[in-house]
């Protein structure tokens, strides 16, 4: 009887231990996700950035500026 109990004992073990790989994978999706997303983000913020450093935006209180004082 006591090889009954220790063979369910190592059975249960098996499956608590699936569970676990099983929630820790779901876990690691949710992280590979919000990783991917926040890595998108910073790829845009460096592009605003990289455009910005280049004045390739076009600055409407400059122009309007100018404009008003060519009109003078």
């Amino acid at each position: 009887m006591s090889k009954l109990i220790k063979i369910t004992d190592i059975l249960e073990t098996k499956l608590r231990k699936e569970k676990e790989i099983e929630f820790y994978e779901g876990e690691i999706k949710k992280i590979r996700q919000k990783m991917m997303f926040l890595q998108k983000d910073l790829d845009l913020t460096k592009l605003i950035i990289s455009i910005i450093e280049k004045e390739k935006v076009y600055d409407i209180k400059e122009e309007m500026e100018t404009r008003m004082i060519s009109d003078d």
